[in-house]
């Protein structure tokens, strides 16, 4: 299917997110920080064998998010395919990250018990959202995004802009555009 402007668009987008899914070090510890501490219920355990490494087993868990989605975890039997797999544990880069939409009284909420569990988050007004980020047993950085009271507006603006942007981007325009976040 073709749009106005001769872009190929598929009929519809994927309905959600099903599941992300990393690899940890040690299910039970990863089952305390996302249920314990960050509040999403444990909904799945898969233990399995695997068809891609030669018939290993392995124990896959799901956290549950609001929507039905959630974050999936990995590990492995195999000491030495969990060491391959797992890359160490060390803090991941700020870029690589996974963001979850919450409202201001989970983000309080999940703050605060972070703070109880001594685990060290930091706050970004990015102006479209404000941002808690925290860092995860095993590195993964996660982001609670609050939305900008006016964020409809915004997601306008930008269904709007964002070709535009992106074209002046591949151009060398490198002026911010974000007119909502505060410098």
């Amino acid at each position: 299917m073709t749009d106005n402007t001769g872009t190929v668009r598929s009929a519809e987008p994927p309905l959600r997110l099903h599941h992300n899914a990393f690899v940890v070090a040690d299910q039970e510890r990863t089952r305390a920080f996302y249920e314990d501490v960050l509040g999403l219920p444990l909904r799945a355990t898969w233990i399995e064998i695997s068809e891609n490494l030669k018939g290993e087993a392995y124990c896959h868990s799901f956290y549950g998010l609001a929507d039905g989605s959630a974050l999936a975890f990995f590990t492995f039997a195999n000491p030495e395919t969990q060491q391959r797999v797992y890359g160490g544990g060390e803090p991941k880069n700020l870029y690589h990250h996974i963001a979850l939409s919450v409202d201001e009284e989970t983000q309080d909420s999940i703050r605060s018990r972070c703070l109880a569990a001594g685990v060290k988050t930091r706050d970004i007004d990015h102006g479209y959202c404000k941002s808690l980020y925290l860092t995860d047993p095993d590195g993964l950085i996660v982001e609670f995004t609050l939305d900008a009271p006016d964020i409809a507006s915004i997601e306008a603006y930008q269904a709007r802009t964002a070709r535009r942007s992106l074209a002046a981007w591949q151009a060398g325009e490198r002026r911010p555009n974000n007119d909502w976040r505060q410098h």
